[in-house]
């Protein structure tokens, strides 16, 4: 068997000008996440751990943030952009591991439908998919409601 492990990790800073865009879910938010693109921390972890699984180097590196085309995008188009460069390397995934660092808004709630778009996008059952989320115990930045962060690891299997 071909199996390979890939672990991503993405922090975006959190400010009012912006919405919360979590696992391709706007979350009801006073603060939302600053980026170049929508800054859907969890879509970009996933992405770094599947590119890092097959060895095809991180998001920055496919997607920069200094190319205007990339301004704004929808994460949910990244993300079906590593599955496809997944697939060109002869990989598809088989399931996803992944915790969202966030002191408020509460996630719980959202997460169904986290892991139905993301299941969806990866051609998984949902239960492949699985999304903790946790805070920082009011401490440093992201105890601060001043960013978020969040941690995927993923396996990969040769096709």
């Amino acid at each position: 068997m071909n199996l390979r492990i890939g672990y991503g990790v993405d922090v975006h800073r959190l400010g009012e000008s912006s919405e919360l865009i979590i696992g391709g879910v706007k979350i009801p938010s006073e603060l939302g996440a600053i980026g170049h693109s929508d800054a859907d921390v969890l879509l970009h972890a996933i992405c770094d751990a599947l590119l890092g699984a097959a060895n095809l180097r991180d998001i920055g590196y496919h997607f920069s943030d200094t190319d205007p085309k990339y301004k704004g995008i929808d994460s949910k188009l990244l993300l079906s952009e590593v599955v496809s460069l997944v697939k060109s390397k002869g990989y598809r995934t088989v399931n996803i591991d992944s915790t969202v660092v966030l002191e408020t808004p509460k996630l719980n709630p959202h997460i169904p439908e986290m892991q139905s778009i993301i299941a969806e996008i990866l051609d998984l059952d949902t239960d492949a998919v699985s999304i903790k989320a946790t805070t920082h115990e009011k401490v440093d930045s992201f105890g601060e409601k001043r960013a978020i962060k969040a941690y995927a690891a993923c396996l990969l299997i040769g096709i």
